[in-house]
């Protein structure tokens, strides 16, 4: 059949609409790819299986999936250590006013950008203590956090959980269509794309800093003025009472896995024959990554040992930590299984005959479009990017579109998912922290994330003519 290279897809977007659930969704997919490559009963989950395989099998794939281990493992042994419950007491101790309270929540980002769920950690419980200060109520300092969660994560090129992921899809999707470029460079160059991340910060900005309510800070679920939980203590595991409370535990091995970064990233890059800035831009990111956040692991251990913390206790924090990356790694081994079973039933040569009446100009708005629509409803903007990204690499390759804006655009459209879907993590990690009902937070966040959406297509299209 023509159209049998692009079943798996339309399975795999129905399935995650319909179950919520992207890992199972990607799996079926997979296993269908593999009947689809071969019929028969016990070969054609031979097929299923190796595709998978040889997706794990790959050698930057096995690198991003020990990048994302230890770098969770590393934040569990910050947890355990008490850096982030440091930081929130410090933070809570030191300001007193709104004002300082949202210098905070920007600044922090310098040294907290690691991830979305560890941006919101480490400022949601400051801001619940801080409520008596800020006249606003739970759901609009939640919109005001999470600006600088995902929107900002997104396009941080280094020393991030999200970097080694984008670079693996972009990758992917590059070899599945054919089209060559440099992952990573590519990257890089799609950030100022991603237009509706800056959008959103730019309401962030304007609602932390311009924006003056005549009102009292009234919760919209409860209608009291100030709520008897409004505590930071034991509102996460992270900053339960038990653990010790040292700030530096968060900021130095922070700053250690981004100078170790830049440090062999630029070493790489002169043993590639670069120099200067273009030494920081190289294929050997992925290893530099690796490296940073390897060695400050053990460099913190052996540092917490000396200050007499057992090392048992360290390790099943160490395991513990990198074991919450264990969702996301079967999300890669299945994104990267439907990559395969695709290259296998030439999904690229089926799109680059059928859709090439898609003029090149806005096959980036059309992504965006139907990308926010699928990670509001999967709640995943990793799924979404897995599933979206080689559509539209393939797409761009057939119809001639600028790859950066195109890989922007479904990095964008993720990036929304991630902000305003009830099922994201970011969503419910806010609400779970202040105390918010996860439903009608997230249905107070639709408007704004829909302005900001709205933009962002308004700037893909009237871009599309600039080009």
């Amino acid at each position: 059949m023509e159209w049998t290279p692009v079943i798996p897809f339309v399975i795999v977007i129905l399935a995650a609409i319909w179950t919520k659930q992207v890992i199972p969704s990607l799996l079926f997919a997979v296993i269908v790819s593999g009947y689809l490559v071969d019929s028969h009963w016990l070969r054609g989950m031979l097929e299923a299986l190796s595709f998978i395989v040889q997706g794990l099998s790959d050698e930057n794939n096995l690198k991003i999936i020990i990048f994302l281990y230890a770098f969770s493992a590393l934040i569990g042994v910050v947890k355990m250590s008490g850096g982030i419950k440091g930081f929130v007491q410090e933070a809570t101790e030191r300001i007193e006013k709104k004002r300082g309270a949202f210098i905070l929540t920007w600044l922090s980002s310098i040294g907290t950008f690691a991830a979305p769920s560890f941006r919101i950690v480490t400022i949601a419980p400051v801001m619940k203590s801080l409520r008596k200060t800020i006249p606003m109520s739970k759901q609009e300092l939640g919109f005001v956090i999470e600006t600088t969660a995902s929107p900002l994560v997104v396009i941080i090129p280094v020393a991030t959980a999200f970097v080694g992921y984008m670079t693996s899809v972009i990758e992917l999707s590059l070899q599945q269509s054919g089209a060559q470029g440099d992952a990573y460079s590519l990257y890089i160059q799609s950030i100022p794309f991603n237009f509706f991340a800056f959008s959103m910060l730019v309401l962030g900005f304007y609602l932390s800093f311009f924006h003056h309510s005549k009102k009292p800070a009234t919760d919209a679920e409860t209608g009291d003025v100030q709520q008897k939980d409004d505590q930071w203590e034991d509102c996460h595991p992270a900053v339960t009472k038990e653990l010790p409370s040292k700030p530096w535990n968060l900021i130095v091995p922070l700053a250690g896995v981004i100078l170790l970064t830049f440090f062999f990233m630029y070493q790489l890059g002169r043993e590639e024959g670069e120099t200067g800035f273009r030494a920081f831009i190289n294929a050997s990111v992925l290893d530099a990554m690796v490296f940073g956040v390897v060695l400050t692991l053990i460099a913190f251990v052996v540092y917490l040992k000396f200050r007499d913390e057992p090392l048992r206790k360290m390790m099943n924090h160490l395991i513990d930590g990198g074991n919450e990356m264990m969702g996301v790694i079967l999300l890669l081994a299945t994104v990267w299984g439907l990559s395969k079973g695709s290259e296998a039933l030439n999904f690229a040569e089926t799109v680059s005959s059928y859709f090439q009446w898609i003029p090149p100009d806005f096959v980036a708005v059309i992504l965006f479009i139907a990308g926010c629509g699928l990670s509001y409803f999967i709640g995943s903007s990793w799924g979404t990017w897995g599933i979206l990204m080689p559509v539209g690499v393939s797409l761009a390759v057939t119809a001639g579109s600028p790859l950066p804006i195109v890989i922007g655009a479904v990095f964008a459209s993720g990036t929304f998912g991630a902000f305003a879907s009830p099922l994201s993590d970011d969503t419910n990690t806010t609400a779970g922290i202040l105390g918010l009902n996860a439903i009608r937070y997230a249905k107070f966040k639709l408007k704004p994330a829909l302005i900001a959406a709205g933009a962002a297509s308004l700037l893909y299209f009237c871009f599309s003519f600039l080009q």
